[in-house]
């Protein structure tokens, strides 16, 4: 019963009008199960072939999204259901999206992966990037496809300063966005370490797994 007191209490944490992606990677259907009973619905995957198996084993109102590093040549093997793709870095992961989309007569909604951390390890579009895509002619072919919205993950960093500001340039630049391309809804930021400081800095959209599962259990 730790998943069902785990996902109340950290509920209590956040405010009405942010969306908790729970993120149930690596973790068993019966912890999904027991969060899934406590009334959460919206649960993030970064491996499309485990996502697979979990949509197929649990309810079908549950929405599923992929938050992990996405790989063209996989897309197809979640078009039928995902709900939103998180981090999508690229015009041609874009076309793939909506090529897979158009299979299945589905409209996927998208986020395009700003980098706003100081890692290298870090995926992600520039600004100037992000502006050009949407501002391309290529993006106003596909018609399968919405951009909802912006994420970014933040420089892993014990000094809030730092994670905060680039938090900041986010939603400033997302604030750009959408008044440029209306229909802007999403801005997915914050994580278990950093959720409060991305909640304080204008994120409406967080993803969580250890607050709520516990520690992740990988596999050697």
């Amino acid at each position: 019963m730790f998943v069902k007191e785990n996902l109340k209490e950290f509920k209590n944490k956040i405010p009405d009008h942010v969306t908790l992606v729970a993120v149930s990677k690596t973790k068993p259907i019966v912890d999904i199960q027991e969060a899934y009973d406590a009334g959460q619905r919206v649960f993030g995957e970064n491996k499309i072939q485990e996502m697979v198996g979990k949509y197929e084993a649990l309810p079908k109102d549950i929405q599923w999204h992929m938050i992990g590093h996405l790989q063209s040549n996989k897309v197809k093997y979640m078009a039928h259901f995902v709900d939103l793709i998180h981090g999508v870095d690229s015009l041609k992961t874009l076309k793939e999206i909506n090529k897979q989309a158009q299979k299945h007569n589905r409209v996927i909604a998208c986020l395009l992966q700003a980098k706003i951390a100081t890692e290298e390890t870090k995926f992600g579009l520039s600004f100037k990037k992000i502006e050009e895509i949407m501002q391309s002619d290529e993006l106003a072919d596909l018609k399968n496809i919405k951009i909802k919205g912006l994420m970014g993950m933040a420089s892993f960093s014990s000094d809030n300063r730092i994670v905060s500001e680039e938090f900041k340039k986010l939603k400033l630049f997302y604030d750009k966005m959408n008044s440029l391309h209306a229909g802007f809804t999403v801005l997915s930021m914050g994580m278990s370490g950093d959720f409060e400081l991305a909640i304080a800095n204008g994120s409406n959209m967080i993803r969580v797994g250890s607050a709520i599962f516990g520690v992740r259990n990988y596999i050697a």
